[in-house]
């Protein structure tokens, strides 16, 4: 199969991309519409937030996605740490213990003597 066919049959198959819903009306009056973000061949919609009509006053309500916010924390997190312990292994705050670490620091301590 050739790629124009694909997407031929890909934009032939896929429904009209509509970035707003049907309005709902709330037994208040309220009337929500709610707005969706089309993307993959106008294959996956994703929410965006509603438009919220009350009393002649229309309000924003965006939609948050909180799994993507908490994997977004994480990965924060999980950087800082990774930053953190390199930087001890590459400086430990602690002194050198080893071999050539003491014998330096014989030799500061001799040095230092009047």
């Amino acid at each position: 199969m050739e790629l124009w066919e694909e997407l031929d049959r890909l934009r032939t198959g896929a429904p009209e991309p509509r970035v707003f819903g049907d309005p709902y009306e709330t037994t208040a009056g309220t009337t929500i519409i709610p707005v969706s973000r089309i993307g993959g061949f106008g294959r996956v919609a994703r929410p965006v937030g509603v438009f919220v009509v009350h009393d002649g006053a229309v309000q924003w309500a965006p939609a948050t996605d909180h799994t993507r916010l908490a994997l977004l924390a994480e990965i924060g997190g999980l950087t800082a740490a990774i930053i953190a312990t390199i930087a001890v292994l590459r400086r430990p705050p602690w002194p050198d213990l080893s071999v050539r670490g003491l014998a330096a620091l014989r030799e500061r301590r001799i040095a230092a003597r009047p």
